[in-house]
């Protein structure tokens, strides 16, 4: 009988496999990153919508409402009342409004769900109609108060309407800035946008108002 032979082991290439597991982490590593910045920004556009937008709405809407009924009265009364009937009237009509618009929203989704013929769905993932309403009317309310407590306690009349501007104007600055941060867009252009739009708004009410 001949001899067994022995075969030496093959010759193992440690650069190879350092290599492979470097291709491998970095893979990974761009991945986890994906992830993340997918997760920061497409998770919260539905809450954002409805608090930065819905107290932006709150804040232009009342100032605007006060500023109109003070280019005509200068009564402090009379400016205060139109406020809160503009924040009540407003809160209302914002939640009414998301009501309807995700309760829609959620039955397009369901009936996509039915001609797909996906069975075992989570309704978790569907739009919450109740949420959101009362996400908005609480939004909107926030920022309408800002420019009646800015308001109630002031008697003069030129003064009072600086007070609001003023006031309004803040808010507008700080609400820009907090969207355009959680959102990740620009600064300067998202807050320019949302300042420049108020006073619009305001300047307009204010005018009308005072020739009709």
């Amino acid at each position: 009988m001949a001899a067994s032979q022995t075969l030496p082991p093959p010759p193992f290439n440690s650069d190879v496999e350092i290599i492979s597991v470097q291709v491998i982490d970095t893979k990974e590593n761009q991945i986890q990153e994906t992830d993340v910045n997918e997760f920061d920004y497409s998770q919260r556009g539905q809450w954002l919508r409805a608090a930065v937008l819905g107290a932006n709405d709150g804040l232009v809407s009342v100032a605007s409402l006060m500023m109109g009924v003070s280019s005509v009265k200068q009564d402090t009364r009379a400016v205060i009342v139109a406020g809160f009937a503009g924040l009540v009237a407003g809160a209302c009509s914002m939640a009414i409004g998301e009501y309807v618009s995700v309760c829609t929203q959620r039955d397009v989704e369901v009936a996509q769900m039915r001609r797909e013929k996906r069975k075992g769905g989570n309704d978790e993932k569907l739009p919450n109609p109740a949420q959101a309403a009362v996400a908005s009317a609480l939004a909107f309310a926030v920022g309408a108060v800002l420019p009646l407590l800015a308001a109630a306690f002031i008697r003069q009349h030129k003064l009072r309407i600086t007070v609001v501007v003023s006031v309004a104007s803040v808010a507008l600055v700080v609400f820009g800035v907090v969207g355009a941060l959680l959102g990740g867009t620009p600064v300067a252009k998202s807050t320019a946008r949302v300042l420049v739009g108020g006073w619009m708004a305001m300047a307009t009410t204010f005018g009308l108002t005072k020739l009709i």
